[in-house]
């Protein structure tokens, strides 16, 4: 049946709000049904007592056992003995009644204790704190009550204010009540006779100097606060001191929310976040001691009723830390806070919403690139260690918020933030392998994302389809997933393992992925980015022992026009190749440009033989590019030629010779064998004693590693040199400006008073006529 536009425009604009309001009858009805059933108990409660004390006792009927008891002389009752009835055992309820200012400041015995008491005198106590649990959940109730204590004695309700402002504050902290009931335990090493004589005297306490100040955090506050956490593990001087650090997380937030302490001086602020950051911590691993398991896991025991009590605050806490850390740009502050959480993670790892925004959050201050290397670094523990201890479904949310963040901040790369993505790319390829059958199906999901990007760039050929694949954020998440590979998949470590890594499966796609994305636009633009994804192939092929086949990849950038057709003077700057992936148009044709391509091909192609220089086959394997390289030199080379690059040349025909030597020197090698080409652990073992630097083309690689690693560090300073000089220049500009503006201002000055001087004449003038 269709469906008419009316309803459509119903369900898209009122449809849901219906539906909350709808949800808001229902909580109504709820609640007030919950109401109905309580005062219909107390009604009962009421008319049992009622019963019990006037004419509503019941009479025992007639031919009854209790109506035979007039009947009966002593003997015959006598005779049939006593049964004895027996009482019904009822657990003790947790309720806590609110104290008076005296009953606040005496020390509270222990449990165990107060029910022994209560057993022996026959105390009836237990059913009046049942009651008083019950009325004490109703925090509506409660405020209603305050609210019409001050209008009936407003003086008494000043006294409350005044002498025991918790007791107001009930419905803001309900939950946190029962924290005190748990200190209990600080004072057991103290008499009871003592604690009774503490209990008289707790008029002059130092509760009533608290008061005095109102909820104004002083020095002297947090100081005592600081010592009873520090000498007696306080639980309830810990709640105290999260609800100031609370307050203080939230100091600069705009909606102005009311909290129970409020701070003012900044040396109070800094206290608060030291004593809370430093000692809630150890306050909890000395009630609740976190223990370490067999497997290296962290456990801490959450059935206990001392570990659901503190729930609350355990969640208050965190979702303090975590907004305290979406705010913080002091770097000692955040490695402090960093710090604490981490060892905060065995209590909260129950919270999975809580966890869920901390791994957000961390991973945020991971993958911000103004946050210093230390920084970051300790945001990394924190990552670390929940992967460690936390259960698959955590680790997965970990791994993605990780891999979220890199992408995040991988976007611009430059000369100054490319170490720090390089930290990232290092520091999250060591998450992978913590749980390697979650980070194979995170991995999978992943690269499976970047497969549907290629392939859409591959068959939507519009003009700016490729943009989706040829971009930083595409290539470092292709150079990462390689470095992951790289790192667990190493073929030395999986021989000592005696199995393969579960996360060996990905090299096929991201290899497969890496080449088509590579040769998606060959021009000469885009040199730079293929050479950077054919590093990541290096590298897993170094790692893994997997050949791949690059020599075809870097043969097409020498038989491009942009290598073959004369190039044009320039005096424009060296390509910084590692932290380009495009070339501008300015850089095409020219010298400079052809230098370094042709520069960046013979490094990557002696890198990738280098792989393959003890191989047994390494002759087949360099013959065809042997050959396709003298044919480009000669082709340089002929006088027809217009692009007579000498230095070019020289460089690949060195390069040619380096070849031809390592494979006259295996040739020499193979003639010394006596096994034939199917044993296959012969041929593994060939030349597996020597060093790669004693080879022809490993002796040259290595020394071309150290002439480009010196010419490197020829650039780092004088990069930082000019930086240096920036800087300096920067300054003396602000200092000029600054200089120029005094000097506007007392130009102003003097106008203004020569201004003054001329009206003041005028006036004068005025006057006299």
């Amino acid at each position: 049946m269709p469906v008419s536009k009316a309803t459509k425009k119903f369900e898209k604009n009122k449809l849901g709000d219906v539906l909350k309001a709808r949800k808001n009858v229902a909580k109504i009805k709820q609640r007030k049904q919950m109401d109905d059933k309580k005062k219909q108990r107390k009604a009962a409660d009421n008319a049992k007592a009622d019963d019990l004390e006037g004419e509503g006792v019941k009479k025992p009927k007639k031919g009854s056992k209790e109506d035979n008891f007039g009947d009966m002389s002593m003997d015959q009752f006598f005779e049939g003995g006593f049964d004895i009835p027996k009482m019904k055992k009822t657990k003790a309820k947790t309720g806590k009644r609110k104290r008076t200012p005296v009953e606040e400041d005496a020390p509270e015995a222990s449990s165990d204790e107060d029910m022994a008491d209560a057993t022996a005198n026959g105390d009836d106590s237990e059913d009046d704190s049942a009651s008083d649990s019950e009325s004490g959940d109703d925090a509506e109730t409660h405020k209603r009550d305050i609210d019409a204590l001050k209008e009936k004695d407003p003086e008494f309700y000043n006294y409350l204010k005044s002498n025991d402002a918790e007791l107001l504050d009930f419905a803001e902290d309900a939950d946190l009540d029962e924290i005190d009931a748990l200190s209990a335990s600080e004072d057991e090493t103290t008499p009871r006779k003592k604690q009774k004589k503490v209990a008289k005297g707790a008029v002059e306490s130092d509760d009533e100097s608290e008061a005095a100040t109102g909820n104004e955090v002083s020095k002297q506050l947090i100081q005592k606060w600081k010592s009873a956490m520090e000498t007696k593990s306080s639980l309830r001087a810990m709640k105290e001191v999260v609800l100031a650090f609370r307050s203080a997380a939230h100091l600069n937030d705009e909606e102005g929310k009311a909290y129970k302490y409020s701070i003012s001086d900044p040396d109070v602020y800094h206290q608060v976040l030291v004593s809370a950051l430093t000692f809630v911590p150890k306050v909890l691993q000395h009630h609740l001691p976190a223990k370490e398991t067999a497997g290296g896991k962290i456990r801490v025991s959450t059935d206990s009723k001392k570990f659901r009590t503190l729930t609350p605050l355990l969640k208050s806490h965190t979702v303090s830390i975590q907004h305290l850390l979406e705010n913080l740009s002091d770097a000692s502050t955040l490695r402090m806070t960093l710090d604490s959480l981490l060892d905060l993670l065995p209590y909260i790892l129950s919270f999975k919403k809580v966890v869920r925004e901390i791994v957000k959050t961390v991973a945020q201050v991971w993958s911000d690139s103004s946050n210093n290397e230390v920084s970051r670094l300790s945001a990394f523990l924190v990552l670390r260690r929940l992967m460690v201890i936390s259960d698959p479904s955590l680790r997965e949310a970990v791994l993605k918020q990780v891999y979220q963040g890199l992408v995040k901040g991988a976007r611009n790369t430059t000369v100054h933030s490319i170490q720090g993505i390089n930290l990232m790319k290092n520091t999250a390829s060591e998450l992978w392998g913590l749980d390697p059958t979650v980070g194979y199906t995170t991995g999978f999901g992943f690269i499976r994302q970047l497969a549907v990007h290629l392939r859409s760039s591959i068959t939507n050929k519009t003009k700016d389809s490729y943009k989706t694949v040829y971009n930083w954020q595409y290539v470092h998440s292709l150079d990462f997933w390689s470095r992951v590979i790289a790192a667990h998949c190493e073929s030395l470590r999986e021989a000592e393992a005696g199995k393969p890594s579960p996360l060996r499966p990905l090299i096929y796609p991201v290899v497969q992925l890496t080449l088509g994305a590579l040769r998606l636009i060959p021009t000469a633009q885009y040199f730079p980015l293929r050479f950077q994804l054919v590093r990541s192939l290096l590298r897993i092929s170094s790692a893994t022992s997997t050949y791949i086949p690059l020599a075809p990849a870097l043969m097409e950038v020498l038989q491009s026009a942009e290598m073959k057709k004369p190039p044009k003077p320039s005096t424009l700057k060296a390509l910084d190749f590692t932290t380009q992936i495009r070339a501008t148009k300015a850089y095409l044709r020219t010298r400079t440009y052809q230098d370094g391509v042709g520069e960046q091909v013979a490094e990557l192609l002696s890198e990738f033989f280098l792989l393959w220089t003890k191989n047994i086959a390494f002759p087949e394997l360099a013959l065809p590019v042997i050959v396709m390289l003298k044919r480009w030199v000669k082709a340089m080379t002929k006088k027809s030629s217009g692009n007579k690059n000498a230095k070019l040349n020289s460089l690949f025909a060195l390069l040619i010779q380096k070849l031809e030597a390592n494979t006259r020197w295996i040739e020499e090698k193979r003639t010394k064998i006596d096994f034939a080409p199917n044993d296959r652990a012969g041929v593994d073992n060939f030349l597996k004693d020597v060093d790669w630097e004693k080879t022809p083309l490993g002796a040259y690689v290595a020394g071309q590693r150290k002439v480009r690693e010196q010419k490197q560090k020829q650039l780092e300073e004088a990069r930082k040199i000019d930086e240096q000089k920036r800087k300096q220049y920067e300054k003396e500009d602000e200092e000029a400006n600054a200089e120029t503006f005094e000097a506007d201002e007392e130009d102003e000055d003097v106008e203004d008073e020569v201004e003054e001087d001329e009206d003041e004449d005028e006036d004068e003038d005025s006057d006299d006529e």
